[in-house]
């Protein structure tokens, strides 16, 4: 059950309780947060552990340790985003420096992580930041990435992953054969849009790698300066279920950026679609507007809906013209990648931006459910519809609030016909006047009465914040 308020349920009322119920079928390392008014922003997140069946392990290791990244802020996300959409206050606000926790504290003073000599340790990296990446690497090592948003890779060696928002990994490292020397491991916050500041950002984090409590920790500065250091680059990683890339029979081509409004207002977009949510869970609207439910319309004129047929094979090209990264997660399932490069403009992009090359998919694609899109890029990627509707927006939670969201909704047709739902989720909308049947507007047909007025471009601007 994937629970993004207004898309598929209402959010659960204050003083109340939701149980969901879940059939694991696959496991890997996962995370859960809130996903209304940005609660995830304040805090309500949580990594959520699957772990493989006895003897259904894929790779073997000793050991597992979970690191979780978050940044944490000295202001409440309500106040942030007042200060990002007030029309009255400049565009873009002043920048917020967050602080960085690694496993809910002080990235500098999170628990050791102890090391025998000869063992195999399984490392669980998982970024449930707002908006800040993460760069992790343990020099002295070899690291191999074996899994990325729960989906198994082929052992890809890197020296380093800079992990985006709602992004993961798992990394297998042989420890040593001797306990001479302790080590770091390095986790670096920072965000593209904010300038470096000494002290503020980025922020370098590191904790302890220790064999020994008698040993000396090593000096690993040098690895740094290694000119053949190497960062994970996700398209040459390949998928461990071997299976081809699939061939698309619909594609959609998405251009994403800001806009000043009538309303004086910069907000984000998808396709010049500013993502409002609307009255009706999108869910409830697609089960109970029979045939019309195959109508994109009757989702709202702001709900950026697109519907699919069932069983599609669907390729998306995502082009972001803008100067900061957007990390695009879809939900209900992972996707292929096949293919980055230069994002298509009549504008050419800044000088710093020019060299960006097309790198294409090889054998059998990474599937995810998140990619970090760089500035001035495109990505590729392709997934099949199923039965659902699916929330697809940019993990970025100011860009999320401003707009930068739109829903899938896979196979209405077959959705009616296979999905019942249970009376505690309308009992949830009933309790807060949230009407459950209808279009978007909880309405008739195409009648969106009640629904709030689309404003105007007044100006594409491209950059948001």
């Amino acid at each position: 059950m994937d629970g993004p308020a207004m898309i598929t349920q209402c959010g659960i009322p204050p003083g109340d309780s939701f149980t969901y119920h879940y059939t694991l079928e696959q496991a890997g390392s996962m995370w859960l947060h809130g996903h209304l008014a940005h609660e995830i922003s304040d805090g309500l997140r949580a990594a959520f552990i699957i772990h493989d069946k006895p003897g259904a392990e894929l790779y073997h290791y000793d050991k597992d340790y979970l690191l979780t990244f978050e940044d944490w802020f000295s202001t409440e996300f309500a106040d942030r985003m007042y200060h990002t959409i007030n029309p009255k206050e400049e565009f873009p606000p002043p920048k917020s420096y967050a602080y960085g926790l690694v496993n809910g504290v002080n990235g500098n003073i999170t628990q050791t992580l102890n090391f025998e000599p000869g063992k195999t340790y399984r490392i669980r990296l998982v970024n449930m930041g707002d908006i800040n990446s993460f760069q992790f690497s343990l020099p002295g090592h070899e690291m191999y990435v074996i899994e990325a948003d729960g989906e198994y890779s082929v052992p890809y060696f890197t020296d380093g992953i800079d992990i985006g928002p709602a992004q993961r990994y798992s990394v297998l490292i042989k420890a040593h054969d001797t306990d001479a020397f302790n080590y770091y491991f390095n986790a670096t916050m920072h965000a593209n849009f904010i300038s470096a500041s000494p002290g503020l950002s980025p922020r370098v984090y590191t904790g302890k790698i220790e064999y020994s409590a008698n040993a000396p920790y090593q000096d690993t500065r040098a690895f740094y300066e290694r000119p053949d250091f190497k960062w994970l680059n996700d398209i040459e990683m390949h998928s461990a279920s071997g299976h081809p890339a699939m061939v698309p029979n619909r594609k959609l081509y998405l251009e994403i950026g800001n806009n000043l409004y009538n309303t004086g207002q910069h907000l984000d977009h998808i396709n010049n679609i500013t993502f409002v949510m609307p009255n009706v869970p999108t869910l409830f609207t697609a089960l109970s507007m029979g045939s019309l439910a195959m109508d994109p319309r009757v989702y709202g004129p702001q709900t950026n809906a697109v519907v699919l047929k069932y069983g599609d094979i669907v390729e998306l090209t995502i082009n972001n013209f803008s100067t900061l990264l957007h990390p695009f997660h879809r939900h209900g399932g992972t996707f292929q990648i096949t293919e980055y490069g230069p994002a298509g403009s009549s504008t050419p992009a800044p000088e710093s931006f020019q060299n960006i090359t097309v790198q294409k998919s090889k054998g059998s694609p990474m599937r995810r459910d998140t990619i970090s899109l760089t500035e001035f890029s495109y990505v590729k990627v392709v997934f099949q519809a199923t039965a659902a509707v699916n929330f697809f927006h940019c993990h970025n939670s100011i860009h999320s609030a401003m707009g930068m969201d739109m829903v899938f909704i896979e196979g209405p047709d077959v959705l009616q016909k296979t999905l019942q739902i249970p009376n505690a989720m309308y009992e949830m909308c009933h309790k807060q006047g949230i009407p459950t049947i209808g279009n978007a507007a909880g309405n008739i047909g195409f009648d969106f009465t009640g629904l709030p007025n689309v404003p105007t471009i007044v100006k594409q601007t491209g950059d948001n914040q």
